[in-house]
């Protein structure tokens, strides 16, 4: 009888030994490989051992938090592509975005459902195309008085680098290379953060805004990324931006 092959290997992280059990017996008893770190230390010395299909990390942990040690695998070539899920007992959504801006692919709020957290597991794990989940057509854009080179992550305003996040970045692109389609909110989600997320659409709003302070000259007026009411955004067309 050949031993059955398991889904994949998740890291769990979390100084809290009686979650890390909870979430490891959950995701063993439906076939996923864990590995369990006290610590964001231990776990960024464990991906250079072998990386994890996925990481599932504690916000609130001492020394490094969840944040930082997100920040650092988001990074690093080797593990940037490496989904993660942020555990946290923070509840304001400024703080959920916060994590979702630093990199994280989803969060779940504490206290949380285990057969909710293995449902998103399964669920991020089918998407295979999350390491480079929108096709980019060119590698240099220019529109209006921005242009955006995609291999090096930039954006320039009539000659000055702006300073834009890796989603305010991924969102511009996304709008872009659509070529003034409307895009929904839920299109946006599914591309940017890379997953099955299944949090609130009003992170993109938010996103939005912060990406608008940055490339418009009038963000209460945008004349860039254009708002399609009660759907969801669009990049100018070349004739409104002449005109």
């Amino acid at each position: 009888m050949t031993e059955k092959k398991p889904f994949g290997l998740v890291y769990v992280v979390d100084d809290d030994a009686n979650v890390r059990k909870l979430v490891a017996v959950a995701l063993k008893e439906n076939g996923f490989e864990v590995h369990e770190f006290a610590s964001g230390e231990d776990l960024l010395d464990g991906v250079k051992r072998k990386l994890p299909d996925l990481v599932i990390l504690d916000w609130m942990m001492p020394n490094m938090d969840g944040l930082a040690v997100c920040g650092r695998l988001k990074l690093e070539k080797d593990t940037k592509a490496v989904p993660v899920i942020i555990l946290t007992a923070k509840t304001e959504e400024d703080d959920c975005i916060l994590g979702l801006e630093i990199g994280a692919d989803d969060y779940l709020k504490k206290p949380f459902s285990v057969k909710e957290l293995v449902t998103r597991v399964k669920a991020m794990l089918r998407r295979k195309e999350y390491v480079n989940p929108a096709p980019i057509k060119d590698e240099i854009f220019e529109i209006g008085d921005l242009k955006i080179n995609v291999a090096n992550r930039t954006v320039v305003k009539s000659g000055k680098f702006l300073n834009l996040t890796m989603k305010e970045f991924d969102l511009l692109v996304n709008l872009i290379n659509e070529r003034s389609k409307v895009m929904t909110r839920e299109q946006l989600m599914s591309r940017v953060w890379s997953a099955e997320f299944s949090g609130d659409a009003r992170t993109v709003d938010v996103h939005i805004r912060y990406l608008r302070q940055k490339i418009e000259n009038r963000p209460e007026s945008p004349v860039y990324v254009r708002t399609v009411r009660g759907i969801g955004y669009r990049i100018a067309s070349l004739e409104e931006l002449a005109g």
